[in-house]
């Protein structure tokens, strides 16, 4: 049996005691001092792990202002806090052993704009992407870029003085802010802004807190002004953290002490708000494609590119290029990178071009053509080939994969994964190749693979060596590459940190700086922190600290991760690959991945925040001499022993006796087991697979619920009760029964099922009756004309229209529609963990589905959930068992048939709206595709609607407990589209997504097939 984890991290009484002062201070956020609340922000996407004591989440300034002043107290001068954005920094820079400062949760407003005067005012926790999708309607944009953007607040930018794509003409984040709201160590207010000398003299003059500051600054930049110049190198990616030289404008006549903030990693104050330079929207784009025979190819006409007058420069290597070849992003930029005949290509740059002249565009565009076919032609520069796209859709597309470039680094094969730690380094864009060849001689010395890709014409290029943090032999390899790469960088010119911060280098700080311009540091430092408390350790301490800066070799998730049982690491590879990248924190409400993320704004709940907690129990378990895979094999079977041990231990917890595995449960049931991290994750962080897994070894030890039992046998509940449908529906169909359901069962809103039921609904047609002996005597002919439909318990008992009117649909089209006797396909018992259950059910399926296909008759389905179970989960629980059967769906299906025939006469009518099943869209990512081709062979539109999860996801928006969040989600992305539009035209892939705009847009859509019937 599952032992009970009863030993973690508990949060000292210090900070306890804190927490409480909070409260009776007036503070109106969030305190979580829970093990798995603070797990969840142990990690970034960086190798490092630090819990922290507590997780504090602000709903305003003034909280923040309690946050500090409160621990200005003699009795918490030892407390200390880092502030937290969206937790994609790639080397630890928000990581704290104190307290977590997360802006992310509430602090996500966008204050005001001003389109006349180009600036945007916003909270420390917007995302970038969602002010960008604020500005876009009024023609601006915050242009610095990153390939965290979907994610990646701007109070982590600012902080990290972030940049990326781009930057060459739009600069860092630090050129574009126009001043800060920041709260100081003490819990002052400070507001910064450039001033004038006079300005600042005159603060000085006030002799306050903040005039001591102003000083400070001031002569630690003005008095070593010449030392400054002569230190740091003219580069596009200047040093940060803190920027010495930059607080003064090139004639010294104005000052800004918000440029040392900006950068600061929150060593020196917490950064509230931002009021933000905009930039208008280029209104024209281009971007070109050129290939290249070898990286270093590319690498060496980088600067060529820029003298064309690019925007930008972007490059790839082929590794990277490989492994965006096995995603799903590929789907989308394939025919924008198609293969050069005769030739191999392991570079690309992707050379971006803009600006409001079209014809000075293409003039450009055209003119680097010429020299690029000269270049083929001559065989000259490694050029191989090149592609031109003016599209912005394509464009966007482009930039998408290239995004993905960190995360899909992560999904290389073998346990040595390349990582961050060295990967920002910036040099004279002209000494860029050969710095490269350099670092990639460093490397193979080592015999380690690695991935490329960044920023070549501001000579940033993201290298990361793939490496076993497992192994302490590899964790001290990255130091000893860590060293040399600095001994390089400065080689070159070139600094350590070009866009990703210090964070755990510091320690390398002194060296870049010089010993007199680092005390400058200490200085300001001293000025703002003087007791060490925010951020400590992090670019560098005060003057009279004795505490020490952080370093690479601070301890790394890998000491963690090496404490789980090989073969457990490796029977859970989602759990352990899941390298902290954050796609799963995507913001945008139109985007699929992870809506219990999205609805909770709670890091537990996201893919990430998931596998950590999943991590820790597994390593907590092996703490106690537990072995996963045994507790897996023994949690089998059914035993009065074993029922009445899992009473004792429920009882037991619900009178507050803790465990561990409790914690990682409340955040295993709020995923909707919806699938969109298998796919969208770069490393597919596959929550639904492993949330299965550890709900079955979790009530091994407890008593699982009523709504858990009830859920797994709806498919064999619900074939009986179709047998007397008006019956069953005048019973669930009342008050009573809905009291007793959501008391007893936690089942709300018990969906009725279909009348006529699906026998009556085709009584009348004379459809062949399922033979499987008569069919094995059939001609091939004949069985190339039948089509089974492999039915599924929602649609067929609850929507049986839809499957009805899809066998109308393949006899109108020629074929001979075979209903196949209701089986039940497993998918409610795998959701709900009945592994045992769920095989035995996948093995009766596949044997009889395997028949069928022995026969080559063609299977298809309606409910791509269910059909991609066959597809996936099967696969995971029965290996080679499964065979080699194919059910199809109707999309896929139609696809395939349409090739084949004569296309219908055009009909003009108003354009139908597709609202996808997100699992299909995300699984299938031509599906949306398919069904446009499909309906434009029939001579009909079809407009794909943007929207995210509809907050069903099979039984979830059922279960009382997930009812809110259900409807949230449904609010979020769907409820404006559907309600705006005609539902005559509006046409749902997904019985769950049908069922949840039933039930809270009050409208009935239908199945695309039976728009199709309607129409042949």
């Amino acid at each position: 049996m599952l032992p009970r984890l009863d030993s973690t991290d508990i949060t000292l009484p210090l900070y306890q005691a804190y927490a409480k002062a909070l409260k009776k201070a007036g503070f109106k956020g969030d305190i979580e001092t829970s093990y798995s609340s603070r797990l969840a922000v142990a990690t970034d996407n960086s190798v490092y792990q630090q819990v922290p004591q507590a997780v504090i989440h602000p709903k305003t300034v003034e909280d923040v202002k309690i946050i500090n002043a409160v621990a200005t107290s003699d009795k918490f001068h030892e407390i200390k806090f880092s502030a937290r954005g969206g937790g994609t920094g790639t080397n630890g820079q928000s990581l704290t052993p104190g307290i977590v400062v997360d802006m992310s949760r509430h602090m996500k407003q966008i204050l005001e704009v001003n389109t006349e005067q180009h600036w945007v005012k916003v909270q420390a926790g917007v995302v970038k992407d969602q002010l960008n999708e604020f500005l876009k309607p009024l023609g601006f944009f915050f242009s610095p870029d990153l390939s965290t953007s979907n994610r990646a607040t701007i109070g982590g930018m600012v902080n990290t003085d972030a940049s990326g794509q781009g930057s060459l003409l739009y600069g860092k984040t630090s050129d574009h802010v126009l001043s800060l709201r920041c709260v100081l160590a003490n819990g002052d207010e400070m507001h910064t802004e450039s001033k004038s000398r006079e300005e600042v003299e005159a603060i000085i003059a006030r002799q306050d807190s903040e005039s001591k500051l102003y000083q400070t600054a001031f002569s630690a930049c003005f008095d070593n002004r010449e030392k400054i110049l002569a230190k740091f190198p003219r580069l596009n990616r200047f040093l940060t953290g803190y920027d010495l030289e930059n607080v003064f404008n090139e004639d010294l006549s104005r000052f800004d002490i918000g440029r040392l903030i900006t950068g600061s990693e929150g060593s020196l104050a917490m950064v509230t708000e931002a009021k933000l330079n905009i930039t208008p929207i280029p209104k024209i784009r281009a971007l070109l494609n050129i290939k290249y025979d070898s990286f270093e190819s590319a690498l060496r006409h980088a600067p060529d590119l820029v003298k064309a007058n690019a925007l930008s420069v972007e490059t790839v290597d082929s590794r990277v290029l490989n492994l965006a070849k096995s995603d799903v992003v590929w789907y989308s930029v394939s025919d924008l990178i198609t293969d050069v005949a005769g030739k191999v290509m392991d570079g690309l740059n992707i050379v971006e071009f803009a600006g409001d002249s079209e014809q000075e565009v293409v003039e450009l565009i055209e003119q680097l053509q010429l020299r690029l076919n000269d270049n083929i032609e001559q065989q000259q520069q490694g050029v191989i080939g090149y592609q031109v796209t003016y599209d912005l859709a394509s464009i966007n597309r482009l930039y998408g994969m290239r995004k993905k470039a960190v995360g899909l680094l992560g999904n290389t094969e073998g346990k040595a994964k390349p990582i961050a730690f060295a990967e920002d380094t910036a040099v004279p864009p002209e000494n860029l190749a050969d710095f490269i060849l350099e670092f990639r001689q460093l490397l193979d010395s080592y015999q380690l693979d690695y991935g490329m890709f960044g920023h070549i014409d501001a000579g940033v290029l993201h290298v990361r060596p793939a490496l076993d943090m497992c192994d302490p032999q590899q964790e001290q390899t990255m130091r000893e590459i860590s060293d040399q790469v600095v001994a390089l960088t400065v080689k070159y010119g070139g600094l350590m940190w070009g866009e990703h911060g210090k964070g755990y280098r510091s320690e390398y700080g002194p060296e870049f700086f010089g010993d007199e311009l680092f005390m400058q540091l200490r200085r300001i430092k001293s000025a703002f922190d003087p007791l060490n408390k925010m951020n400590p350790g992090k670019i560098c301490t005060p003057l009279d600290s004795t505490e020490q800066l952080v370093s690479v070799d601070g301890v790394k998730r890998g000491f963690y991760d090496r404490q789980i049982p090989v073969r457990v690491r490796e029977s859970l590879p989602s759990v352990t690959n899941c390298n902290g990248n954050g796609l799963c924190f995507n913001f945008d409400p139109k985007s699929p991945m992870c809506p219990s993320s999205k609805i909770t704004g709670d890091r537990r709940h996201s893919p990430k925040g998931r596998a950590g907690l999943m991590r820790e129990w597994l390593r907590l378990l092996a703490d106690k001499g537990a072995d996963f895979n045994d507790l897996s094999r023994q949690a089998k079977g059914f035993s009065i022993k074993s029922l009445a041990l899992k009473t004792v231990n429920s009882v037991k917890g619900k009178v507050g006796q803790y465990d561990f595995s409790n914690e990682v449960m409340e955040a295993m049931s709020g995923c909707l087991a919806c699938k969109a991290c298998a796919s969208q994750c770069p490393v597919k962080v596959d929550v639904p697979e492993f949330k299965a897994r550890f709900s079955e070894v979790y009530y091994s030890r407890y008593l699982r619920p009523l709504k858990d039992h009830f859920v797994s046998n709806i498919e064999s509940m619900a074939p009986k009760m179709a047998m007397l449908p008006t019956l069953v529906n005048l019973t669930v169909d009342n008050k009573l029964f809905s009291i007793f359901s959501k008391q007893v069962l936690g089942y709300v809103d018990t969906p009725l099922l279909s009348v006529p039921n699906l026998k009556n609904n085709i009584k009348s047609h004379d459809y062949r009756k399922f033979d499987l002996a008569g069919f094995a005597k059939l001609t091939d002919e004949e069985r190339e004309k039948l089509v089974v439909v492999v039915q599924d318990p929602f649609t067929s008992f609850y929507d049986a229209e839809v499957v009805s009117d899809f066998m109308a649909l393949i006899k109108g089209l020629g074929f001979d529609p075979v209903l196949l006797p209701f089986m039940p396909n497993g998918k409610p018992q795998h959701v709900k963990g009945f592994l045992e259950k769920f095989a035995k059910t996948a093995k009766t399926s596949s044997d009889l589905l395997n028949q069928i296909a022995q026969l080559d008759i063609t299977m298809v389905g309606s409910d791509a959930s269910l059909v991609l179970c066959y597809r996936d989960e099967y696969k995971q629980i029965l290996a080679d068992e499964r065979g080699d059967f194919e059910v199809l769906l109707a999309h896929e299906w139609l696809t395939q048939i349409i090739a084949d025939m004569d296309q219908p006469e055009q009909k003009y009518l108003p354009i139908y709206q597709l609202f996808s099943h997100c699992t299909e869209k995300t699984a299938l990512p031509a599906s949306e595709q398919h069904w446009q081709t499909i309906f434009e062979f029939f001579g009909l539109k079809l407009q794909p609607m943007a929207v995210g999860c509809c907050g069903m996801a099979g039984t979830y928006g059922h279960e009382a407990s997930h009812y809110d969040n259900s409807k949230a989600l449904y609010k979020l992305s769907w409820q404006q589209p559907v309600a705006s539009g005609d539902t005559n035209y509006q046409l749902a892939t997904g019985f769950s997504c049908r069922s949840q705009v039933k039930r809270f847009g009050q409208k009935r859509l239908r199945h695309p097939v039976q728009a199709l019937l309607s129409h042949i």
